[in-house]
């Protein structure tokens, strides 16, 4: 049989199509900064001895998610003597290893400076660390620039430490400071670290609601963006031009019953069509209009929908598809109707702690828990199962999806998850 040069062409290009449309993962919260991702062929079953391809065991721990650009994975670690900033290759290869910051002793499970998440413009990587150090690394493991947030800024004020990670969009690093020495937003040049813009963030917040503990996130539709950031009573959302107020969601930690222990953990989510945005404890949730301006409280014209409970305490919800889904820190998952608000299911996947954020790939969502099970979910409003996957480590980074494969960064080791 003749086969034609054009047919060669086409079957080639047909099987490089999914490598070159596979999604890089450069910020904690991917590619959209949403949870989600375009990959179709991830694997819905592992184990340690089934489509783990790799497993990479690292020198000190971190909750920060994996980055992942090409075929590089850029991840933290922090060892006795320092925090790094490690480069993998896809092959499980670690390339090289460069020092952030020295460290003030090794990390403890989830006690650890290494927290804030690397981020990457496919040329340099960015991080920070919870004692403020601001740092930008070129792909070959070179630093560029660096300065230290609380030198610049002021002394950190956490009860807990400081474990935001900062938001990478469009030539600009964007950090959250609100704590009880000041609440700034900032905006930073990546291409040399000096501050772009500067402005306080106000509230009438006090005692522990003062800390946040979140990460901003980023709401764009294709023809323009803003900044949301989270803590102190308030999220509120930003210009990225200059850092001015466009709307604030009040209501979140009501004055007629006051809760001054009210820090928020759990980030805000955006899609083009809703912004989610929790509080904590127990305590409400709401959904956001994108039109929305000025003070959002209750049954104002910029509210799409406001729970007055159930709200995950760490764990960030997730857009995807026509639902949210708020996994809070039992493993209970509930599903609510995203136009709505309206319940769908309240289930419980896995009966164990949860710290990482849910993420979502061609109609599956994949909820991980700290000891070292993922339980993968079929999207849609009725609670399914498919399965469930353990490793032996513990898991309170979120998953990084790319090319195919699930990484996941544990205390002891970095797994890739994927067809061998």
């Amino acid at each position: 049989m003749k086969i034609s040069l054009r047919s060669i062409l086409l079957l080639f290009f047909f099987l490089l199509a999914p490598l070159s449309q596979a999604d890089n993962w450069p910020h904690w919260r991917g590619a959209n900064h949403d949870g989600v991702s375009a990959e179709k062929g991830l694997p819905v079953e592992w184990s340690e001895e089934k489509n783990i391809v790799w497993k990479l065991t690292l020198p000190g721990g971190s909750s920060a998610t994996p980055a992942v650009w090409g075929d590089k994975i850029f991840l933290m670690a922090q060892d006795e003597k320092q925090i790094s900033l490690l480069c993998v290759s896809k092959a499980g290869k670690l390339l090289w290893k460069t020092k952030v910051v020295d460290s003030r002793g090794k990390a403890k499970g989830e006690k650890s400076f290494a927290s804030p998440s690397p981020s990457t413009d496919g040329k340099r990587v960015f991080t920070m660390t919870g004692m403020g150090e601001v740092v930008a690394i070129d792909f070959d493991g070179q630093e560029v620039w660096r300065f230290n947030a609380q030198e610049r800024y002021g002394k950190f004020r956490y009860g807990f430490g400081y474990h935001t990670t900062p938001l990478l969009y469009s030539g600009r690093l964007y950090l959250q400071l609100i704590h009880s020495g000041g609440a700034w937003v900032v905006a930073i040049d990546t291409m040399n670290g000096k501050e772009i813009w500067k402005i306080e963030r106000p509230s009438d917040g006090v005692a522990e609601c003062e800390h946040s503990y979140t990460s901003p996130c980023l709401w764009r539709d294709g023809k323009q963006a803003r900044l949301i950031t989270h803590g102190n009573d308030y999220a509120i959302a930003h210009r990225l031009i200059d850092g001015k107020e466009i709307w604030r969601v009040g209501g979140l930690n009501p004055k007629d019953q006051y809760n001054r222990t009210l820090r928020f953990v759990s980030s805000p989510v955006a899609t083009a069509g809703l912004i989610v945005v929790p509080s904590a404890k127990g305590r409400g949730v709401v959904g956001v209009r994108p039109d929305a301006t000025g003070l959002i409280m209750s049954g104002a014209k910029g509210e799409q929908w406001r729970l007055t409970r159930g709200t995950p305490d760490v764990v960030s919800p997730l857009i995807f598809g026509e639902e949210v889904y708020l996994n809070r820190e039992n493993g209970s998952i509930i599903c609510l109707d995203a136009a709505t608000g309206e319940q769908h299911y309240s289930e419980r996947a896995h009966a164990q702690t949860y710290r990482a954020s849910p993420v979502a790939a061609n109609g599956k969502i994949y909820v991980t828990a700290r000891d070292g099970t993922v339980s993968v979910i079929k999207a849609g409003p009725k609670f399914e199962v498919l399965h469930k996957n353990k490793i032996a480590d513990q898991l309170t980074a979120s998953p990084a999806l790319a090319d195919g494969r699930i990484y996941l960064r544990g205390f002891k080791a970095l797994y890739a998850v994927g067809k061998k």
